[in-house]
């Protein structure tokens, strides 16, 4: 898929002004984006989105995982539920749902959970391998009854950028996938801190931002064009990331 970092990168000395000076236009970059409108709804009619993404085994798991983006969310809250044990932190699951839910981390490990050993590919082009545990999405969607008018989930998040906090979303098919999981562990250990304790999404046939840490809510929606930027993710509406990430 051709996208804006790709035309950037690819370029060099007066091509690389131009791209910029392109990249500065509202107009092309509406072409892009009705490119990657274009290059998803390709994918999901040329790919199987039941396909799994590749596992390892444990040998394979990087000594160090990487924590990218925020280390530790700012602020006193996330403070006071770090220091207690996230023993009272809620995840909650409301919008476009039949029974709006509020689960306490000790309820959400309670439930019938999954570990995987996968890859985290960022697209700063660095990956690593991990084995992440949690409770499947679905089961948590389930519980909570998706409305028929439901076509996407949003993550909002208790980390942030400024005043910026940070948001993701997918939609149904990928919320649905039987990899797709809120992680509460890594390699066998509660979720630390940098990596986005007490809860953390992983979608594993996504890239990396889409991962998102440190859960407090799930809403569902029909659209994503009202929320903060319009794009449906922090990086998508700062920076212009795509926000169908599949690989």
């Amino acid at each position: 898929m051709i996208t804006r970092r790709t035309l950037i990168a690819a370029s060099g000395g007066l091509l690389v002004a131009g791209c910029d000076k392109l990249d500065s236009s509202p107009a092309f970059r509406r072409t892009l984006r009705l490119g990657e409108k274009l290059s998803f709804r390709a994918q999901r009619l040329i790919s199987d989105r039941a396909a799994l993404a590749p596992e390892f085994r444990p040998e394979q798991r990087s000594p160090i995982f990487r924590a990218n983006g925020t280390r530790l969310p700012a602020g006193e809250a996330y403070a006071a539920h770090a220091a207690n044990g996230f023993a009272d932190w809620r995840l909650v699951i409301d919008g476009l749902v039949a029974r709006p839910l509020s689960m306490s981390m000790a309820a959400i490990r309670s439930m019938p959970h999954r570990s995987q050993i996968t890859r985290h590919d960022c697209v700063e082009g660095w990956s690593a391998i991990g084995k992440w545990t949690g409770v499947p999405l679905k089961l948590l969607l389930d519980h909570a009854g998706v409305r028929p008018a439901a076509r996407y989930a949003v993550f909002l998040c208790a980390d942030g950028f400024g005043a910026t906090p940070y948001y993701e979303s997918i939609d149904l098919i990928d919320a649905l996938h039987p990899q797709t999981i809120l992680a509460w562990a890594l390699n066998d250990a509660l979720l630390p801190i940098p990596n986005g304790a007490p809860l953390r999404l992983r979608v594993e046939r996504m890239l990396g931002y889409k991962h998102a840490k440190y859960l407090e809510r799930i809403e569902l929606v029909d659209r994503l064009d009202g929320l903060a930027g319009g794009r449906g993710g922090y990086w998508e509406d700062k920076s212009d990331y795509e926000w169908y990430a599949g690989i």
